[in-house]
Parts: C-alpha cells; sequence; structure tokens
C-alpha cells in the first residue's frame, strides 16, 4: 500500500503542479496570471489576477507537498480549495459528469488527497506520518471553507458594471 500511495501522490501533485503553473506561467498551453486572470472575471471572480495567483499557488505548492508528502493536510487543503472555487464556479450547475463539464474529476482529486491524508502519506515520504482521519476531516473542512470565502471575496470585489454583477456585489 505504501507503493500504491506514492504513486497516487505523484500523480496527483504532478497534476496539481502541472494546473497550477498554467496559472502562473503560462506553462503546458496555459494563460499564465493575465489570461487566467481575465477567465476569473469572466466568472465572476474579481480581482481576477488575485484569484489566479492565489489558485496557482495553491495547486503548484499543494501538488508539491503532495508529492513530497510533507505537511499533507496542508497539500490537502489547498487542493480542496482549489477544487472548491472550480466546483462552485464552473462544474457544480452542469451536474455529476464530466462530458457535461460536471464536477465528477473536482471531486476525484478532492477525495483522492482526503484519502492521501487519512492513510498517511507512507513511507516513501518526507513527513512519514500517519495523519489519520481527524486531520483529513480538518484539511477537507479547512480546503471547502477557503474555496468557499475565496468565492464570496471575488463576487463582492465585482465592479458595479461586470456582467451579473448585483446591488450585494457593488
Amino acid at each position: 500500500m505504501t507503493f500504491g500511495i506514492a504513486i497516487l501522490r505523484a500523480v496527483v501533485g504532478g497534476l496539481f503542479i502541472g494546473h497550477g503553473t498554467q496559472k502562473l506561467k503560462g506553462w503546458f498551453g496555459g494563460y499564465g496570471i493575465e489570461g487566467t486572470g481575465g477567465w476569473m472575471e469572466s466568472i465572476g471572480l474579481y480581482p481576477g489576477k488575485h484569484h489566479a495567483t492565489a489558485g496557482g499557488l495553491a495547486e503548484t505548492a499543494g501538488g508539491a507537498l503532495l508529492i513530497a508528502g510533507l505537511a499533507t493536510p496542508a497539500a490537502s487543503a489547498a487542493i480542496t480549495g482549489s477544487m472548491t472555487v472550480a466546483t462552485l464556479k464552473v462544474h457544480g450547475p452542469n451536474g455529476v459528469w464530466g462530458q457535461n463539464n460536471g464536477y465528477e474529476l473536482p471531486l476525484v482529486m478532492t477525495v483522492a488527497a482526503f484519502a492521501i491524508t487519512a492513510s498517511g502519506p507512507g513511507s516513501f515520504s518526507l513527513d512519514r506520518r500517519e495523519w489519520g482521519t481527524a486531520w483529513a476531516l480538518a484539511a477537507l473542512g479547512a480546503g471547502i471553507a477557503g474555496g468557499y470565502a475565496a468565492v464570496k471575496y471575488g463576487e463582492g470585489n465585482a465592479p458595479a458594471d461586470a456582467p451579473g454583477a448585483t446591488e450585494e456585489a457593488t
């Protein structure tokens, strides 16, 4: 099982590093801070550059920590927060399934981060600690709360002339 967890950490963590550096640097076909920031604003997250930077850092750092097996609950919380934002702002209204742009993949990534934290990162890790279910639940809660707060912050900073802006958001 230890080797299996190491492989899971490497794949999930590596994908998050790639996803984060798409936002931060434009690597792997991404759009960088400017392009991602514009897209963030198009889905109602203002200021877009702040959200692109925060999302990119959470994904890159969370992925790196996950690969290293270091501070696993913090990695899990960062990944969960990013996936919470993705679900609330993009995938949630489309239902579960990926072919409909649903929340299937964000849910799988969140569950993988939870499972890695609950079971511990294994002996092929820097901290080699078995965190357990309580830590996994705490990371899950922190990630969901952080993602929800990021969405509310972004919606609350919408300019009055933004598409879909309400009086509450201005």
